[in-house]
Parts: C-alpha cells; structure tokens; sequence
C-alpha cells in the first residue's frame, strides 16, 4: 500500500492543532492564585489569601509546664523523706545565702576571681614589708648640723655609737661623725667565729668602738670592737718583711705556730707566713664527738702543724694537726 508524503504530513498537522487546542482550554481554565505582590483593587480585598502562621510554643509550654511540675512533685517528696535535722541545715545554708546577697546579687567577695586573690595577697605582703622596713629604721642620736667632721677623729679613740644597719660583711654605726663607720665582721670578736652580724648586733644596740682608721677625703671610717694592743700586734706582724711567702710553702711542709683566735670551726695559727693558716678542729688529734674546739685549743698555745694544702689565688692554708702518713719517721702524738 503505497500512501503519499502529502497525506501524512497533512495529518500530523492536524493532530498537532487538536493538542494544542486542548492545551489552551486546560491552561485557560486554571487560574493562579493572588499573593501580595499582585496589585489589585480594593474591591478585590475579599479574594486575597490570608496566610496564618500557627506557633508550637503553647504546645511547648505545656509539656515544659507539665515537666515542672512533676518535677515540683518529686523535690517535694525528697524533701518529705529528709530527717528534720538535714533539713534543718539546708535551711540554714539557705538564709546564709540569702544573706550574703545584697539586692538580689552576689557580694563581691563571693564573686572574686582567683586573680583577684593573689592580687590583694600581694598587696597585702607588700604593705606589710614596707612597714617591716619602716619599723626597722632606726632613729639618729642627732641632726646632721650637730655633728663632728671625720677630720677630727683618729685611730684608737674610743667611741659609743649606735647599730644603724646589718649588712653580710658587718654592721654600720653612728658615732656622731659625718658619716656612719663600718664594723666589719672580723672587728666584732676573737672568741667566737661570726658567721653574720646578727649573731651578737641588732639594729638600734648602743655599743662601744675603737677607731681603726678614717678617710676625710672619701667619708670612711673604719671601726673595731677588739683591744687596740691585738690589732697594733696584727699590724706589726703584717708589716714584717721576713715573712714566709705562699710560693715558698709546700704541702706536707712542718711548721711551728701559736694559736691566736679559736672559732667554732677551728683555730687560727700564726705560723710566720704572709697570711695565718686555718686549723680545722677535725684535723686536731684531741678532738672528739661533741666537744667544742675551745675545749682543746686555747689562744696563745705553742703547737706543730702541718700544711694541708696552700692556695695561692684565695691566699690559704689549710693546716692540720695530725703527721702526714706519707711522711717517713717515728710519730710523735700533737
């Protein structure tokens, strides 16, 4: 069967034209709905949609209500199963609460931080530091109009001053000069050994000095606590051109001595060297527990020692009391 191309296309056409009029009829009866952004009159209000938002929050109010309350219902019988005694506490705490709140807030000591704490703490040991310190100083005897040049003091006279500071190497006093002198700590006793001046001085104590020396043009002076006879001997010892130099001193060399000062840690000998060496009370042969080197050493005591070890940069040496094994000879007993 043999159909013509005109024929076919004729009714594809056509067909195309029933669809489409179909079409119109479906999408002319379908109207859109008027929103907000549609301009129409007001005779037209009645026909606009009225959107109504519906909110869920009274929904949650109940079920939270709901939820208090059973919550409400289960403090209250906790409550009613607590000893009166526990809740005779609790409402203790409860007014301490209460009373710590001023206008419903917290005071601020509660509601300080714990930097806030450190800070006032710090305040606090400051404050009492500087009052420590004020507390400390120590009142001058008088003005500084009233007072005698350095010019006028020289070395030996006796004076009675007052203790102003404590330093590590000695203590400074007012005798009523120009300028405070310096009590060194080996000026301050011959009995005992002074570790710090504290041990027998403390601020504002009168005591009685000796001038060593004096220095108008730089404002020193120099004091002592010891018979002036000691010190001139010192002195005289020290000038001595015959002394023995450290170069010239050897370990395990035997030296002949006389003990000037006993401390608590050993004696001092002179043994005719440039400086005194140091006899610890460990190194003495009559040594023992619990004895003090006073017990066995006396100033002015003739004694052989040895040396132990020399040191030349500190200007040293250390001695003992006890022969060396190392030494050859019969051992004599100290």
């Amino acid at each position: 069967m043999i159909v013509s191309t005109g024929s076919v296309v004729e009714r594809r056409r056509r067909n195309n034209n029933v669809i489409e009029s179909r079409l119109y009829q479906l999408t002319s009866d379908f109207e859109r709905p008027a929103t907000f952004l549609d301009s129409r009159d007001d005779d037209e209000e009645e026909d606009r949609i009225n959107v109504v938002f519906l909110e869920d929050d009274d929904d949650y109010d109940e079920k939270a209500n709901s939820v208090t309350k059973k919550g409400q219902s289960l403090k209250n019988q906790r409550w009613s199963k607590l000893k009166s005694t526990f809740q005779q506490r609790l409402e203790e705490k409860r007014a301490k609460r209460d009373k710590n709140k001023i206008g419903g807030e917290v005071t601020s000591k509660q509601k300080d931080s714990s930097k806030d704490k450190k800070r006032r703490m710090m305040m606090f040991m400051k404050e009492k530091q500087r009052e420590k310190k004020l507390a400390s100083r120590i009142e001058r005897p008088m003005g500084f109009e009233e007072r005698v040049p350095l010019a006028a003091y020289i070395p030996g006279m006796e004076l009675t001053g007052i203790v102003i500071s404590l330093t590590n190497f000695g203590a400074y006093v007012d005798v009523g000069t120009e300028c405070d002198g310096l009590l060194h700590i080996s000026q301050m006793s011959r009995d005992v050994f002074v570790e710090h001046p504290r041990q027998l001085l403390s601020p504002g104590d009168e005591v009685t000095v000796k001038v060593r020396s004096t220095s108008p043009e730089l404002k020193k002076m120099h004091l002592t606590m010891l018979d002036v006879s000691q010190e001139d001997n010192l002195a005289d010892q020290g000038n001595d051109s015959d002394r023995i130099p450290l170069t010239d001193i050897e370990i395990d060399d035997e030296l002949w001595g006389e003990l000037k000062r006993v401390t608590d840690f050993g004696a001092y000998i002179e043994v005719g060297a440039e400086v005194d060496g140091f006899l610890h009370f460990m190194d003495h042969p009559l040594w023992d527990d619990n004895m003090h080197p006073s017990e066995f050493m006396k100033a002015g005591q003739r004694v052989r020692v040895w040396v132990a070890d020399v040191d030349t940069e500190k200007r040293r040496i250390r001695l003992t009391a006890n022969r060396p094994a190392s030494l050859p000879g019969p051992r004599f007993e100290f």
